[in-house]
């Protein structure tokens, strides 16, 4: 058998949007995954679920499995021949053991890479508008850890340090934050030095303190900071207010849920979180196309498409078949809403009807109102196998001629039920499906108190019925969901 790879990968500080490209591209391809703690949970959803992943569980001062046995883990996977992701918080080697982890690979002959992490000394003092550097405050940078075992001094030159007058950064230094003021005060260090400390940087659940150099440990003693923490020193931190361009984003401090399947929740979940919000998948339907299928779209005149999966289940099947999009030339086409005809557009066609409503019954009611079809006209429906009544119900109070077809199946995803569900500000329902597996998924039957976010009124309208509050977007689009927080958050 041959040997497999260890790629170290750093997974930076937190947020998704700033993992490398490659790294991004290993998780995704990876056979094994050992990662660590603060390994934030929206890169853990990158990893595909066929490969094994493996918790080592590393956090400041509590290392459940010892780093000799991780070593051994990666050798192990890796004389097994699997494509190994060895995922640590940051940079693997920045304060992060990478290069005892290397070690043991070296002396066996094991291949490995090396993946940099863009690390959290910079880049969560640049999340709380900190320059680390700037000419007119310092000219050097310095990455300290205030990591100690338990009893012994810490092991820094505070005298070199307070000389070298340049920006300090300590990491894994919130319990030793009081020692760490006293002995740069006691070197000779202003005691309005100012300094800032910054838990969970980069991620939507961040917070920042900023202090000076005497009343720091208060600080961080008063608001129970707790690990992940990065604390920084210098004047450079007095520009903090004045650069915080991250807590100004409008969704900051919001929580929430979104339960689209894992296929297409990633659009609204980056538009959320691109504005400030704490997000989480929590997918709780699933698509699969229906296979073998014969739709017999021939003999119809009009094709009617009820969402982005059935245009994709039933162009898919045409290419199956050796064809293309000319196996529709003639047929109208009606989709039932702009994201559908977005996706009927990557086969290069144009929807020729959509209505005014994202709706199944405005859909039917509107296509037979402006004569979009009529009495002679043949309507086949490519659509879900278990699809809502409305659109149906509309066309047959007009006596339109119409095959209900169906190219694509849902289910509901099984999860544990949430303990905490009040404490997100939004669960984000798309469908009534979406409302319907999420219920399933929970051990209760009625949702008082809980705020719905709600891609249209039938989505809401079921929604209701369980006792949520609903918020309800203007048009039935992911953009018109994510406004609608924004409004109810000014």
């Amino acid at each position: 058998m041959s040997k497999g790879v260890v790629y170290l990968v750093g997974a930076g500080p937190g947020d998704k949007e700033l993992l490398t490209v490659k790294a991004a591209r290993l998780i995704q391809e990876a056979q094994v995954v050992v990662y660590d703690r603060l390994v934030s949970e929206s890169i853990m959803e990158l990893i595909p679920e066929s490969a094994e992943r493996i918790d080592v569980g590393k956090n400041v001062g509590n290392h459940p499995v010892p780093q000799d046995e991780i070593n051994r883990i990666l050798l192990r996977e890796a004389l097994a021949g699997k494509k190994v992701v060895r995922l640590k918080g940051g940079d693997p080697f920045v304060f992060g053991r990478g290069g005892e982890e290397l070690e043991l690979l070296s002396d066996n002959g094991v291949d490995f890479e090396v993946v940099p992490g863009i690390t959290s000394s910079i880049a969560v003092p640049a999340y709380g508008g900190i320059p680390v550097t700037h000419r007119d405050f310092c000219s050097s940078l310095h990455i300290i850890t205030g990591h100690a075992r338990a009893g012994a001094e810490l092991a820094i030159d505070f005298d070199a340090l307070v000389r070298l007058k340049g920006t300090l950064i300590f990491m894994m230094s919130v319990s030793t934050v009081g020692r760490i003021a006293s002995g740069l005060m006691a070197a000779g260090m202003e005691r309005d030095m100012p300094c800032a400390v910054i838990e969970n940087g980069t991620r939507a659940a961040q917070r920042k303190f900023v202090s000076d150099l005497e009343h720091i440990e208060g600080v961080v003693r008063e608001h129970q900071v707790k690990s992940p923490a990065v604390i920084a020193i210098g004047r450079v931190c007095s520009l903090s207010h004045r650069f915080d361009w991250f807590d100004k984003l409008p969704l900051k401090g919001k929580r929430i849920l979104v339960t689209q399947p894992k296929s297409k929740a990633s659009r609204l979940e980056e538009k959320l979180r691109a504005l400030g919000a704490e997000t989480a998948l929590y997918p709780c339907i699933r698509t699969d196309f229906i296979r073998p299928m014969a739709p017999p779209f021939e003999d119809y005149d009009t094709c009617a498409f009820t969402s982005a999966e059935g245009v994709h289940s039933f162009f898919q099947w045409l290419f199956e078949q050796g064809r293309d999009a000319r196996a529709v030339f003639g047929k109208k086409l009606a989709c039932i809403g702009s994201a559908t005809a977005a996706a009927l557009s990557r086969y290069g066609l144009k929807a020729d009807f959509v209505p005014s409503v994202f709706d199944g019954e405005t859909l039917g009611r509107e296509m037979v109102s402006k004569g979009f079809v009529g009495k002679d006209s043949r309507v086949i429906l490519l659509r879900a196998k278990i699809g809502t009544a409305d659109l149906t119900e509309a066309l047959k109070a007009e006596k339109i001629e119409y095959l209900d077809y169906p190219v694509y199946n849902t289910s509901y995803v099984e999860h544990p039920p949430l303990t905490d569900l009040e404490r997100w500000d939004y669960v984000t329902f798309t469908s009534r499906s979406c409302v319907d597996g999420f219920v399933k998924t929970q051990k209760r039957q009625d949702f008082a108190g809980v705020k719905a976010l709600c891609i249209g009124k039938q989505t809401a309208a079921e929604a209701a019925t369980f006792g949520f509050e609903t918020v309800i977007s203007e048009v039935a689009t992911i953009d018109s969901m994510v406004e609608k927080v924004r409004e109810s958050n000014d």
